[in-house]
């Protein structure tokens, strides 16, 4: 056999001078800078600095955020920006870090929050100024106006005994966190951790965690737009939803609500005789083959349900393999059901359907989640993961907003990995000339000039003042 040398001979030394790695993740760093979270995290977390020349509590936990964002799984893996000081400059010790993260309490978390919707607000009034209104999501070739939150929990598995961490439900062990997405942008809006053994249609929590989101949101976007709560089966509570409906009466916040219902004997009856079925559309906008919407409202007892519920069924004929329940397997069909109180006018019964199953998008940001700090919490103590996650979710944020506001064509919609690798993971040669700092990007690395284009973006973004 013949051997085929494809790579050049190297040898490898060290005592390379200038070099760094993780050069992009700079471009973080800044954009922290420059939306006011490292200021309102160093005023969330003053009181936790003990002397003058310590490290601010604020800017460590920015340091973890961006970490996070990053790829890193451990505190141990802040010494990436620790051992390069002179691109990130001074960075907390592991042990300060532990320490930081052991003291905060519920109120430094609540701080922390508020500190992020600060950011946020700045962030979205930079993105105003710069690019325009926020993204408008799309469902079945339309766009959804306004803002859409998407909630859903999901497990992250422990191998270890850690406080809060239960079997689940899934007959696995670990936790069972709650969380809210905008579907405009990406950003994790809020996050509640919780037992593994929490019930996925929990009416407090999840009135606890919407809530949250709706205080992270800009006052003038909260009261401003029109807002829709998508959510599966486990936000069909009634409880929950009377909250969503008493958001409107008693807040005046624009507010409806679409989520998965359960398919009951009622709902049997209703699907049987329901009439008017209509081809669903797909994520395009095109008719989908074998697949029916038809509207039930008032073709069975809806009591419990807010006023002016709609319900819509779809049914498909089922794909191999597809998980049927016994009406199903006798129908021939599978069966979905939407509850909205969209009113008419508001949409096709198929945009509507279709605009519900565009809230599958939150699946892919959990993915992307848990490789951006939650899907590994590192402590045996429950307030210490708490916190982790509130750092996890700012590092969702700085990506989201890194996207949205530097970045252009597919690394503006980019999956973090990517970002990683083509970005935020880059080498460059830093050197200091003239009492100036400079970062060297390989010439021929193919996202030099993308890279090098979001740094003059971040330098000319308007900067908050006062």
């Amino acid at each position: 056999m013949k051997a085929t040398a494809t790579r050049p001979k190297i040898m490898v030394t060290g005592g390379g001078r200038g070099v760094v790695g993780h050069a992009g993740a700079r471009l973080l760093t800044d954009l922290a800078d420059a939306t006011g979270l490292t200021s309102a995290f160093g005023e969330a977390l003053a009181g936790l600095r003990q002397r003058q020349g310590g490290h601010d509590p604020g800017r460590i936990a920015v340091d973890l955020a961006v970490m996070l964002a990053g790829g890193g799984e451990a505190i141990a893996d802040l010494a990436v920006l620790r051992d390069q000081p002179g691109l990130f400059g001074p960075v907390a010790s592991d042990p300060t870090a532990w320490r930081m993260l052991s003291r905060l309490d519920q109120p430094m978390l609540a701080g922390l929050q508020s500190a992020r919707a600060r950011a946020r607000e700045v962030a979205w009034a930079q993105h105003a100024e710069v690019n325009g209104d926020l993204p408008q999501p799309m469902a079945a070739g339309q766009q959804v106006d306004g803002l859409v939150l998407d909630i859903d929990a999901t497990i992250v598995i422990c191998h270890s005994e850690k406080e809060g961490a239960t079997r689940t439900w899934k007959k696995t062990f670990g936790f069972h966190p709650l969380l809210c997405f905008l579907d405009n942008t990406g950003e994790a809006l809020a996050g509640l951790l919780r037992e593994g053994r929490a019930g996925s249609n929990t009416t407090t929590d999840h009135i606890t965690v919407l809530d949250q989101a709706l205080a992270l949101v800009p006052d003038v976007c909260r009261h401003g737009s029109p807002i829709l709560l998508r959510a599966d089966t486990a936000g069909s509570s009634h409880g929950f939803l009377a909250h969503i409906r008493g958001l409107r009466q008693q807040q005046h916040l624009d507010i409806r609500f679409s989520v998965g219902a359960a398919i009951t004997e009622p709902v049997r009856e209703a699907i049987r005789a329901a009439t008017g079925w209509i081809p669903a559309i797909d994520t395009g906008g095109d008719l989908r083959e074998h697949a029916e919407v038809c509207e039930i409202t008032g073709l069975f007892d809806a009591t419990g349900w807010p006023e002016g519920t709609r319900f819509l069924i779809r049914r498909e004929r089922p794909h191999p393999g597809a998980q049927l329940s016994l009406f199903d397997t006798i129908e021939g069909w599978r069966h979905q059901i939407v509850a909205t109180d969209t009113p008419p006018g508001g949409g096709s019964i198929q945009f509507l359907e279709a605009r519900h199953r565009a809230h599958a998008r939150v699946e892919d940001r959990i993915r992307t989640g848990k490789d951006t700090g939650f899907g590994r919490f590192p402590s045996r103590l429950f307030t210490i993961n708490q916190a982790w996650l509130q750092l996890a979710l700012t590092a969702i944020d700085l990506l989201a907003w890194t996207q949205n506001l530097l970045l252009n064509g597919d690394l503006a919609t980019a999956e973090p990995k990517k970002l990683r690798y083509r970005l935020l993971h880059v080498a460059a040669r830093i050197t200091r000339t003239a009492r100036r700092t400079r970062l060297a990007i390989a010439n021929g690395w193919p996202w030099t000039d993308a890279l090098t284009s979001a740094f003059t973006t971040l330098a000319a973004l308007p900067r908050p003042t006062g």
